[in-house]
């Protein structure tokens, strides 16, 4: 199913892994995207589905700064208006409470957290002129509970799991939809350095539908979030992580039975 004709999009972290998979999915569906991501030549890969940028826009820029959410904002207008927005770029850290630098720690929340209030402020006054608004962020389910060496990681997507909550009590008397999609072990490029380790097998271990997912499987639930079909669908904060969130993590999927 799908109701992206004529649709407007921003879409955060365009250049790879979920939020490529997203826009490619929405423009397939007949939508309009624009890609936001640090640098432009990351986002080439548009050039193959509108080779003559009818349909896109590319923002090279950092999500954390204001002024790139309103460069987004401002191009979607050029494409017919703003729809959705898919906001979707991330950061990952790992160290331990004393040796992760506060630098790092203040990066993680900057681009996990804060990105995510500066897309949705600079949205709302397109979104509430439009038809079918709506809203998906990229939390994850690192943000639903906590990791061994993951506590900034932890802290920023917990953060982004309930200014969703909060967001959707109050955009919602507007008429503005907002979710979390909360992706577990997903293959993406941010991923990749861990695949030839024991760690991906460990996480894989974890997951009740034994395997990892990928990242055309977690941009399938963020287009139909932002769609008009979800049109009943505000405030939820979705897992996308084969079942892993299911459990307790005392045991694996596969361990003993009691």
């Amino acid at each position: 199913m799908s109701d992206w004709n004529g649709r407007v999009a921003i879409v955060t972290g365009a250049a790879s892994g979920i939020g490529r998979a997203a826009a490619k999915r929405i423009l397939e569906q007949g939508g309009r995207v624009v890609a936001v991501d640090l640098e432009e030549t990351g986002l080439t890969w548009l050039r193959e589905i509108d080779s003559d940028g009818v349909r896109t826009r590319r923002i090279a820029g950092d999500v954390t700064l204001e002024t790139t959410n309103i460069r987004a904002v401002e191009a979607a207008q050029t494409l017919g208006g703003l729809n959705a927005m898919l906001l979707n770029a991330g950061l990952p850290a790992n160290g331990t409470l004393e040796s992760l630098d506060m630098a790092t720690f203040d990066r993680v929340i900057a681009v996990n957290l804060r990105a995510v209030v500066l897309g949705v402020r600079a949205g709302l006054p397109a979104l509430r002129k439009a038809q079918a608004p709506a809203i998906v962020v990229t939390a994850s389910v690192s943000g639903l509970g906590g990791d061994p060496g993951l506590w900034a990681y932890n802290a920023a997507k917990g953060g982004v799991v309930n200014f969703v909550r909060a967001a959707a009590l109050e955009l919602g008397r507007e008429g503005i939809r907002i979710n979390a999609v909360c992706p577990g072990p997903i293959h993406t490029g941010m991923t990749t350095a861990i695949l030839q380790t024991p760690v991906h097998e460990e996480l894989r271990r974890h997951i009740p539908l034994g395997r990892w997912g990928e990242a055309e499987e977690v941009a399938a639930v963020l287009a139909f979030l932002a769609s008009p079909i979800a049109s009943f669908v505000n405030g939820a904060i979705v897992p996308v992580d084969g079942g892993v969130s299911a459990g307790s993590a005392q045991f694996t999927p596969w361990g003993p039975t009691i």
